[in-house]
This record gives C-alpha cells, structure tokens and sequence, in this order.
C-alpha cells in the first residue's frame, strides 16, 4: 500500500517522504513505534484483515460514499461543474472513521487494551470512541478545553459510546495543547496503549499508516467520477489541517498530471501570527510532535499559536506528505479565511440543503472561487470530508445574528 509518485517513493523504509517524516522520539517510543510498523506490514497485506476491514467499510460505516453534482451551487458561480465526495454521510459524520477502524483493529490484533487519541473538531475524536466499543478496547480522547466548549455535541457523543473525554487547559487549550497531553499519556505506558494519532502527522509509520487507510476516497472518487462524467476531474480540492481527508482523495490522482489538485489551509482572521494556521502558505520546515515537516515556528523553533474557526485545522504542522507535495509543485496550497468558510457553510447549506463541517468549509470556499475561473466544461471534485451537526451551536450562538438565524 506504499505508492509512487514517478519514481519517488513515498515513504521510504524510514518513514521520510523525500526530507520529511522520520521519526524523532525517545528510544523507548522507538521500539514500540517499530513493533507497530512491523505489525501493521504484517496485517496491511493479509487478506483476512482487508476482508474484515473492506466489510466494515461496507456495512458499519456504509461505503462507498456517494459523489454529488451541486447543480444549484454550480450554476449560481456560472463557471465549472462542482461535485461533492460525500464523506460526510459515513457514520460518525466524516472521513475520520476510515482511519480509525483499521487502527482499532490493528490495536485489538496487537493485544493493546486502550487506545488514546487527541482531537480537535472532535470528529477523530467520536470516530476512534466509535471502533474502540465496536472492537471492546478502553479509550481516552484528549481535548483542549476551548474546544470542548465549541465542539459540544462531539463531546457528547464520545461520553455516550463510552470514552473518558480529558480535558486540556494548558497553552491555548486547543488541538496542539490536547496532543501534547496525549503524547505525554502514551509515554507513560506505550505497551498497553495505542496512540492512534488522527491525521497524516506524527513519527513513522503514521503518516503512511493514516494514509493507507484513508487512500479509500480517492479509490473511490476516482472509479465513481469515471462512471459519472466518462472522465477524471479536472481539480481536485479539499481542506487541509493535518491533513488526512486530503491525502485522502489526493492519492489515487497524484500520478494524473492533467488533475489539477488543490489543499486548502485556513488563513484566519489574518496572516498575522497567531490567527491563522497557514502551514505550508507561511511555514519552514522543523521538527514537532515526533515528525519533520512544515512548521509554524518562531525564531527559536517553538511553534507559534494558531487559529482558526475550524478546530480541526488549527494545528501550527501538517503532514510530512503534504510538504513533499508542495516542494515539487504537484499540489498547490491556498487559503481561505474564517469569513470565506463562514459564507461558504452557510451558501451550501442554502443552495444544496448540506451542512458543511466548517473545516470542509473551507474547501467548499475555494471550490466556488476557482469555479468562477474556469470555463462550465471543466470539473471540480471537493472532498465534503464531514458534517456540520457538531458546528451548529457555535455556529448559531457566534455568528447567527449575521446570517439571519437570531
């Protein structure tokens, strides 16, 4: 399940896409992390998992997600047709369940009895609560307690299906605080314990691992676009915090030089430092979280504070992955601002009757402003990587005056 891109490898046997991954953890860790890389190449080709896991896609979380032509969306910015992957109708409410289940069953196969996670949106979150009861493992999700508070219906949702939900109040309170906390959890007992990290982020073999389990919706997207138009899309577009649900769709396409391809990072309330988290528009390469890549960073090295009104993207990394893409030009990374995936949450949900995620927002923002570019023979396919249900709260109570709902 390691993919090329020409003759480029990605990762190598270290875990390094070109200079980024690697893994940089204490000795320790490392020998847990080789165990879990070992285990996950054993398992990752047995037919007998990809049997079980290609049945739980099917039946538990209810793939293939479907593709959706925006007919209303696309006619309104009168440029090209734009389609929807709709991640957002799997169960949990987005692509974080891919991901999820196969760690939880890797965990289950290696004898682990807990997995602990970090999240942001809380979408990861809810997803790893849901395999860790399916699979009867113990789970921990740790949280900044900023995003307790915005992510309210989330934090309900774990609490039901049985995880202990550890509220982070250091730093920012917010997703870089929560996987400093569930990082320093897991080096307290990394034998009985998975961290099963939520993105394409973190020390090998994660990002390849995240990687592999989410390639499911470009695989997808790819056969069903085929289908539909009798052709690939001619741009690719989804949003970008770590980075997983655009990798996701990414994959299957990197190797199609007419696609155009598109990750969408949240530039905030501005480019200032400290609202936005413009990785790879305004970041350099250094080293966070176990993993090189690119990095918002001061001149000391320590990550600067980020912001965004998408909790699941407000991370001052991103995925090793992610930074090759950018260094040789095969992805381009734009921004959109808290405003532009504001209107674009609620210009959806309006137009289409679809409650975006406001990190899938941000993609939806992008998506419509390159349309308007192109001429109405050209295709646009967005990752729609999940659901608005958590946001509508923080929604309603932050900004419903201005959009009419108050």
């Amino acid at each position: 399940m390691s993919m090329n891109l020409g003759s480029v490898e990605m990762p190598d046997k270290t875990g390094y896409f070109g200079e980024y991954g690697g893994s940089f953890v204490p000795p320790q860790i490392q020998q847990v992390l080789d165990e879990i890389a070992e285990a996950y190449n054993k398992i990752k080709d047995d037919e007998c998992f990809k049997e079980e896991l290609a049945s739980l896609y099917k039946d538990y979380v209810g793939r293939p997600s479907p593709i959706f032509y925006a007919k209303s969306l696309s006619k309104k910015h009168g440029g090209a047709r734009i389609y929807f992957k709709r991640e957002d109708l799997n169960h949990t409410g987005a692509h974080k369940i891919n991901h999820c289940l196969g760690e939880a069953l890797l965990a289950k196969k290696m004898g682990k009895k807990k997995i602990i996670a970090e999240t942001g949106a809380g979408q990861h979150g809810v997803a790893l609560a849901t395999a860790a009861a399916f699979v009867g493992l113990e789970c921990d999700i740790y949280m900044g307690e900023v995003d307790i508070v915005k992510q309210h219906p989330n934090v309900i949702r774990m609490k039901i299906v049985g995880a202990d939900v550890i509220p982070v109040s250091r730093g920012t309170k917010t997703l870089k605080d929560a996987v400093d906390a569930a990082f320093e959890a897991y080096l307290e007992d990394p034998v009985t314990q998975l961290y099963a990290i939520g993105s394409v982020v973190g020390p090998h073999p994660f990002p390849m691992m995240v990687r592999d389990f989410q390639s499911i919706v470009g695989t997808e997207a790819r056969g069903q676009f085929k289908e539909i138009t009798g052709g690939l899309p001619d741009n690719l577009v989804a949003c970008v915090g770590g980075g997983s649900n655009a990798i996701g769709l990414f994959t299957a396409f990197l190797g199609d030089e007419d696609v155009a391809i598109y990750g969408v990072e949240p530039s905030g309330l501005s480019l200032k430092d400290g609202e936005h988290a413009a990785t790879l528009t305004l970041g350099t390469p250094g080293i966070l979280h176990g993993f090189n890549s690119y990095m918002l960073q001061d001149k000391d090295g320590e990550p600067l504070p980020v912001y965004s009104v998408a909790s699941g993207l407000d991370y001052p990394s991103v995925g090793p992955q992610h930074s090759l893409l950018k260094d040789i030009k095969r992805v381009t990374y734009v921004t959109a601002s808290d405003r532009e995936a504001l209107d674009a949450f609620f210009e959806l949900s309006r137009v289409e009757g679809i409650i975006p995620a406001l990190e899938s927002a941000h993609a939806v923002a992008y998506a419509t402003k390159l349309a308007r570019t192109l001429d109405n023979d050209k295709t646009i396919l967005v990752n729609l990587s999940g659901r608005g249900d958590k946001d509508i709260d923080y929604v309603a109570e932050t900004y419903g005056r201005e959009y009419g709902i108050k």
